[in-house]
Parts: C-alpha cells; structure tokens; sequence
C-alpha cells in the first residue's frame, strides 16, 4: 500500500515508535491522528510534524484500550481527514518482573498490549470489508516471537499480539484487509531506559537481555522499516534480522533454545 494521501491512526504516537511513524508516515504524504494517553506529547509530536507538514496531523490524548475512546479517536479522523485507513495498534507496556505481578497489573497489560488491538480491529475490520481496502499494523515484539526475560505480562501479552495479527491475516488477508506485525528489539524508547533504571535484578537483566541481544535501533530506523513492510504489504516486520535466525532455532529444538535461555538468564542476573 502506498500511504500517499491515506488516513492513518497511531497510538503511543507521543513518542518513541509511535512518534517516529508519525513523521515518516507525514513525510510520505499520509494525514494522520496522534493518539497517546498523555495528550500533551500527542499534540508535541503533531505540532512539530505539521511544522515541516502543515496540517498532515490532529492529535489527542486517548487510553487506546477503551472501545469508546478508539471510536472517538475514528470519529477525530473522519471529520479531520477522511475515513481511516490504516491503523497503528502500537500503544503498548512493559510489565514488571517476575511472579508477584498484581491481578490488577496483569488486566492492564493484557488490555493495553492486546485487547486494544481486539478492540479497534472490531470497530475498523468491518468497514474496510465494506470499502475492500485496509491496513492493521500491529506493534507486538521480538518477545512476541521469542520470549522476555523478566517479565511475564510482557512476553504473554506480545505473544498474545503476534497470534492476534496472524488470524486477523488468515481470516482477512483475502478480503482487502492487510496486516503487518512488528517485532523488534532493542529500540531507544522510554521503555528500555524503564527497565535499565527499575533497580530490581530481574528487570535489570530485562533490559540487559535487549541491549546485549543486538544493536539498540532508533525509532526512526524502525519507523522505516515499518513503512517499506507496508509498501510490500509483508506481514512479518524484523527491523532487527537476527531475530528470524533466533526464531528459527527455538522453533527447530524447543528444549535446547529452553535451555540456552536459562544459561542466558543465569548469566545476566550473576552481572545484575
């Protein structure tokens, strides 16, 4: 799909990936609704977009979670721009470390990470249905395909994105509804200087497992790597190219990859 003249929505759009794919997505001539929960960066990033674009974005501060909000947040598009095209379910947590994760902490992750993808498919698939034409671009994770050290919600609710982006693709991908999955590592977000400073050994290790894994990407980079998927219409978005080769060795022995993975963790947590 060329995004050229579309209308696109991107959560977690106040900063980081979602700040980054906003200005890409601007530069190639998209009109484009800034969500985050925080409005104040959601309308940072829109100003400082349309200072180089007039007009390309709106922004709002939105919890991507709730069905009412993503409504609203369609609603700000249409009047704006026009109908939605392409949605950017990349508002997205990290979790805390370990078992002790609350009830509480545990329903946040699992709506924010993945029900809010749910959500917004259910309240956009059925018009792209009708119009032929759609694009879901669905922010999960290389834990999303591998695992997280450290946190549990994390690795569950990305897995949760990944199988969530590849049914919406075998159930759709014949209808005109495109989708992408995003997986990277290590990105130079908010969230991993989280998991740096937490100062709990197994959150350390977290983010140590991220950095050491590969190179720490800027958004920008991953911003491109995402807008070239869509302009082939890929699936599978790696902005890190290891992670195919690491997600081919769990795949081809599971006990070894456990076993590698527990040596891994060991060895982060002796250095925490």
């Amino acid at each position: 799909m060329n995004v050229a003249q579309r209308v696109a929505i991107v959560t977690g759009g106040g900063g980081g990936i979602g700040g980054a794919l906003v200005a890409r997505l601007a530069h190639e001539g998209a009109r484009v609704v800034v969500a985050d929960l925080d409005a104040g960066t959601a309308r940072a990033v829109s100003e400082s977009v349309n200072a180089d674009h007039p007009g390309s974005t709106v922004s709002a501060g939105a919890d991507a979670s709730d069905t009412a909000q993503i409504e609203q947040l369609i609603a700000l598009a249409e009047s704006a721009f026009g109908p939605v095209d392409l949605y950017f379910a990349n508002a997205g947590i990290a979790g805390a470390p370990g078992l002790e994760v609350s009830e509480q902490d545990w329903d946040l992750s699992i709506d924010v990470n993945l029900r809010a993808h749910i959500r917004a498919a259910r309240l956009l698939v059925p018009r792209w249905l009708e119009r032929g034409e759609g694009y879901f671009v669905s922010t999960a994770s290389a834990a999303g395909l591998l695992t997280q050290i450290g946190s549990a919600t994390y690795s569950v609710t990305k897995h949760a994105a990944v199988g969530f982006a590849e049914w919406l693709s075998v159930t759709y991908g014949d209808r005109g509804v495109h989708v992408s999955c995003l997986c990277p590592m290590g990105v130079d977000t908010r969230m991993l200087s989280l998991g740096k400073d937490s100062g709990d050994a197994l959150g350390k290790a977290a983010a140590q497992a991220v950095i050491s894994a590969g190179d720490v990407l800027e958004p920008a980079e991953v911003a491109d790597a995402v807008l070239a998927a869509i302009e082939d219409e890929r699936f599978l978005i790696l902005p890190h190219e290891d992670v195919l080769d690491m997600y081919r060795q769990k795949g081809s022995d599971y006990d070894r990859w456990l076993r590698g993975m527990r040596r891994y963790q060991n060895s982060l947590l002796a250095q925490a």
